[in-house]
């Protein structure tokens, strides 16, 4: 017998969805960006109140990309797909670890669906989820628009910032290599690392990475390739990552980059320095040095940095007057270790010690954009999209980060107290599968998830953690060995019962 099923009961309304005309007339004031003003005034319509729209909002300010994300920016009425579409797609497939063009076609379906422009089909919601349409838009749009995307978002995040030294932005550079699909584009783009058997199979790419210290967000990192004939170095790829730091700039890296070439291209460019020395290279130039200051803990010293023979080798470009007035400073560590310095800051060294001691933080972000977010593992299989998945992996991460600022300044902590995973899963789970509702309704959500994440706080050990590593034995790889367990598990099996017939 057919029974009749219950019909599904209607949700109730929820009392935070009031009139959706009335809340559009009234002024929408940020109560939660870093300046305290109503940054975000951007006049958004109901057709474009959906959780995309609203995210860029409150995080970046629509004032500074709308104009790559306007709807009305597209060929014909028939585009559904237009340029800021498909660049929040591409964003929202990082900020969900590498989804699918199926799973992030169905995602903005069923939670952004006003973010696409007016059109019959998604009026009437018969626009196919087929991700054919949204994977050729991809391919159309240019890498300079995201590029530009990315540094406008980046650059509205440092003017909300804090200034720290005389009001200059400091940037922080390190290096990491990601492995990519092995296509035959991007093996002879990026070729593999070689072995003892011949090539490996895994393109290899080595990227170089800007953070700003003070919001911790990170530029589009230089890539290029680590080995082949075309191969890169730390040093050529720090000489053209300077180049597009803002100018004025501090610029700080570690021991790698502590060489005379590096230092010079980043006083061509406009900043200043303060990298780091081996003790070696450390030991080599204080015997020219004049001692300037000397003190409990620290000494320093002031010499006219000259190129070695090698740096002149490696460095052939260079010219023959090249020289550069710097400050080394060496101070005692906790540890019983010391730290060598070179700089051409007038800092006194406790304070560049101070100072430097906040580059470690960037080996922390380059976890997070690379292992937490999923970064290493890009689904693209030609070069150019490869490229823009990076640089939207990138977009990603800096929305992270500035969500986890302002939960951090609601919870009056500094912002790395919390746990950058945690607010990255806060800012899924809570602003991105989000139902469509109005502005206020979208705001107090927006709140309650800078709450939560603001409750994320990590410990405060005394002493890092530390894992032992152990060392597990390796079975053999002979068969002899397989064949030997499994005659002492046939052994230790009992007798089969008997089979009896009636």
């Amino acid at each position: 017998m057919l029974v009749a099923k219950n019909p599904t009961p209607r949700r109730p309304k929820s009392p935070l969805k009031t009139n959706r005309r009335a809340n559009l007339t009234k002024p929408r004031k940020n109560l939660l960006n870093d300046d305290q003003s109503p940054h975000n005034e951007s006049g958004l319509g109901p057709q474009n109140l959906s959780s995309a729209s609203t995210i860029l909002e409150q995080l970046v300010g629509m004032d500074e990309v709308s104009h790559l994300l306007d709807p009305k920016m597209r060929r014909n009425s028939r585009m559904v797909y237009t340029k800021g579409v498909t660049i929040w797609m591409l964003i929202l497939q990082r900020l969900c670890k590498g989804a699918t063009l199926e799973q992030t076609v169905s995602h903005v379906l069923q939670h952004d669906r006003q973010l696409f422009p007016e059109n019959r089909r998604t009026e009437e919601f018969t626009l196919s989820a087929n991700p054919s349409s949204y994977s050729a838009a991809r391919g159309r749009l240019d890498i300079d628009e995201i590029r530009e995307f990315s540094h406008r978002v980046c650059d509205s995040f440092a003017h909300r910032s804090d200034p720290i030294v005389d009001g200059r932005r400091i940037f922080l550079l390190d290096g990491t290599t990601i492995t990519l699909e092995p296509t035959a584009e991007l093996t002879k783009a990026f070729p593999p690392a070689p072995n003892q058997y011949g090539q490996s199979v895994w393109p290899v790419a080595m990227l170089m990475v800007a953070a700003e210290m003070q919001t911790g967000c990170v530029l589009q990192p230089q890539v290029d390739p680590m080995f082949g004939p075309e191969r890169s170095s730390e040093a050529k790829q720090s000489a053209e990552i300077v180049k597009k730091l803002p100018p004025g700039s501090i610029v700080m890296a570690d021991s790698g980059f502590g060489i005379f070439s590096v230092a010079r291209h980043t006083r061509c460019a406009g900043h200043d320095f303060l990298f780091r020395l081996t003790k070696s290279r450390f030991k080599a130039m204080v015997k020219k040095a004049t001692m300037i200051e000397s003190g409990k803990g620290y000494k320093s010293y002031r010499l006219h940095w000259l190129p070695s023979c090698k740096d002149r080798r490696s460095n052939p470009q260079l010219p023959s007057d090249a020289a550069l007035d710097v400050i080394l400073h060496c101070v005692d560590l906790e540890n019983g270790d010391q730290l060598y310095l070179v700089t051409n800051l007038d800092f006194a060294a406790t304070s560049a010690a101070q100072l430097y001691s906040h580059r470690y933080e960037i080996e922390f972000d380059i976890r997070d954009l690379k292992v937490t977010m999923d970064a290493e593992n890009l689904r693209a299989r030609s070069v150019e999209m490869a490229l823009k998945e990076l640089m939207t992996s990138v977009i990603a991460f800096n929305l992270t980060m500035q969500f986890r600022r302002q939960a951090a300044k609601l919870a009056r902590v500094e912002p790395r107290r919390l746990s950058f995973k945690s607010c990255w899963v806060i800012f899924q789970d809570h602003l991105l599968l989000g139902d469509e509702e109005d502005f206020e309704g979208w705001q107090i959500r927006f709140t309650l998830a800078l709450a939560l994440a603001g409750q994320k706080r990590l410990p405060q050990r005394s002493k890092p953690r530390s894992y032992p590593r152990v060392a597990h034995t390796r079975r053999q790889k002979s068969t002899k060995f397989m064949r030997s367990q499994a005659g002492k598990s046939d052994a230790n099996q009992p007798d089969p019962p008997p089979t009896g017939s009636k």
